[in-house]
């Protein structure tokens, strides 16, 4: 639903000429509600559809006429579904020796590979929510974050293995996980304990390693704001800036470890003072000092953000109904320039004769 079109959808946005096959009558992300109604129009441009019905002998035919025919071949079915189809990797070593076969799965190689995994599944098990939620509530992140971020993992390993086919002239297997993603994301709270010898507690029950490094409320209780003061020198700025002479002219404030010590005589006058700013006051004079500020969103306020529609952030795409809707660009700028939008979100089958008419009919 999202980790293998994620794969698919980045190396589209650089350039690729992606096939997405389907089954007959359109994939089922197409159809999700809810929370899963932006799955296919977020991770489907650019790229061609075809729709095939692999239980079909001239389905099967034309798929497996597609794959001898590619550079990479992107696959997120259950474990050993393709192979029983006849459409595993071994089964173009000979007919495209030049492929590059990544799988997108739940587990890499060990004792879970068999097992089926979702994103939730992957952010419970690797530790993710727990560190996410407060102390008894595991929460997951507020994003597919390890789909998306295994699926860029699978990115990585395909153009390793393209690198690598540069040079010995065979293709190779790359193999992605949302376990082991999550494994590695949440290996900063691993390392931690190791260094401390204490585990790491959940995220909102944190000892933060700055004394200001908070969300505020401001004169508007709907505006709040992150402020984030992480050095001795912006401890400075910010003192100066606010005219907290007292916090500034207090020798044991002068160092960050002591702040953190003193964290609960140092917010409670700062939260004091920002309820009574407006924020765009606030941020105005952050913003002049350099210190890191945000104004706490929601998705939808990202659809007007100055900075994402001034600068190709936003892509405008078309869904299924006419509905145009701008959505974000890949988060990369290669010599200057943001990859864009080729071709636009594909009807279920769209390109299925022009496919199969590329010297592919079965």
């Amino acid at each position: 639903m999202v980790m293998g079109p994620s794969i698919g959808v980045i190396l589209g946005d650089l350039g690729a000429d992606v096939v997405k096959v389907e089954p007959e009558g359109g994939d089922h992300t197409r159809r999700l509600l809810g929370s899963g109604a932006g799955y296919f129009p977020m991770f489907n441009r650019n790229k061609r559809s075809i729709c095939l019905d692999l239980k079909s002998p001239e389905g099967l035919a034309a798929a497996r006429r597609l794959i001898d025919e590619a550079d990479v071949m992107i696959e997120n079915f259950r474990p050993g579904a393709l192979e029983k189809l006849g459409l595993g990797p071994d089964a173009f070593k000979e007919s495209n020796p030049r492929l590059i076969y990544c799988t997108a799965k739940g587990f890499l190689t060990g004792p879970y590979g068999h097992r089926t995994a979702l994103d939730e599944v992957a952010q419970m098990m690797g530790g993710l929510a727990y560190m996410t939620g407060p102390p008894g509530r595991p929460l997951r992140a507020g994003a597919s974050v390890i789909d998306i971020a295994g699926g860029m993992f699978g990115v990585i390993g395909i153009l390793a293995a393209l690198e690598q086919r540069h040079r010995t002239g065979e293709g190779g297997e790359v193999k992605c996980s949302l376990f082991e993603t999550t494994a590695f994301l949440v290996g900063q709270h691993m390392a931690q304990a190791a260094v401390t010898g204490t585990p790491a507690p959940p995220m909102p029950a944190r000892i933060s390693a700055w004394a200001v490094y908070d969300v505020f409320e401001t004169a508007d209780p709907a505006e709040q704001l992150f402020v984030g003061v992480v050095s001795d020198a912006q401890w400075q700025a910010f003192c100066a800036e606010f005219k907290l002479t007292e916090f500034a002219a207090d020798a044991g404030l002068a160092a960050n470890n002591d702040r953190v010590r003193q964290r609960d005589r140092v917010l409670p006058p700062l939260r004091t003072m920002f309820a009574a700013m407006p924020r765009a006051e606030i941020i105005g004079r952050l913003e002049a000092i350099g210190l890191p500020f945000a104004p706490i969103m929601r998705p939808e306020d990202l659809f007007d953000d100055p900075h994402l529609t001034a600068a190709g952030g936003l892509l405008d795409l078309t869904l299924e109904d006419g509905t145009k809707v701008s959505l974000p660009a890949l988060p990369l700028e290669i010599d200057g320039v943001k990859p864009g939008l080729h071709r636009d979100l594909p009807r279920p089958g769209e390109h299925t004769d022009e496919l199969l008419g590329e010297g592919r009919k079965p």
